[in-house]
């Protein structure tokens, strides 16, 4: 039976719906009224500086929708932004669970901007549950990059063969498998709680 005692998470698609991804995106151009592909061109461009923290949130909308003037408000973008983000109830709720057994670190890693992170974090109790946030924000990383992985193990000091990851995407598996991590797939609460089982993670 494998020894874990460190279980990473992803965020958004695993404990709470994605941050800013592409439903959110369209959601929120459907609802101001904005050009897709124009929107997108911006995006593509600005979306790496913006996930690794390199830029702001107002710097991010500055330069994909207030570079000419909006019959909406800054703040009614931000708002609605924000509101697109809901738990995932049941995969939050197990998380909280072996949180408070105390038998494994839990840490998250994650792609979100600063911003976006810092209102889930608070929004929805992730302090609660994790030790550590290892996300792209902070670290200047992201997924899929072996390095937001590697940085994970340095700093919590794990060795690879006590870790899990859970994550909806398997690219983002790919680099933490060829690491020696254990992962999950994440398709729900049921199925992350039985595989976590397997490797003699119980709640």
């Amino acid at each position: 039976m494998p020894q874990v005692s460190a279980i990473f998470w992803d965020v958004g698609g695993v404990l709470l719906s994605n941050a800013w991804d592409g439903a959110q995106r369209h959601r929120a151009l459907t609802q101001f009224g904005l050009d897709e592909a124009e929107f997108h061109d911006r995006h593509e461009m600005l979306v790496s500086s913006f996930e690794r923290g390199k830029i702001s949130l107002d710097e991010y909308l500055d330069r994909t929708v207030f570079y000419r003037p909006r019959a909406f408000t800054r703040q009614a973008l931000r708002d609605y932004m924000f509101s697109l983000s809901q738990p995932n109830v049941e995969t939050l709720e197990l998380a909280r669970e072996l949180a408070k057994t105390r038998r494994c670190l839990m840490s998250t890693i994650n792609n979100e901007s600063r911003e976006l992170n810092l209102y889930r974090i608070e929004t929805f109790g992730l302090r609660e549950i994790f030790s550590l946030f290892v996300s792209s924000c902070f670290v200047g990383l992201r997924k899929p990059e072996e390095g937001i992985y590697r940085l994970a193990l340095e700093i919590t000091q794990k060795p690879p063969e006590q870790c899990c990851f859970v994550d909806d995407r398997p690219l983002n598996l790919e680099s933490a498998t060829r690491l020696g991590m254990y992962t999950i797939r994440a398709v729900n609460a049921g199925q992350i709680r039985d595989e976590l089982s397997k490797l003699g993670v119980e709640c």
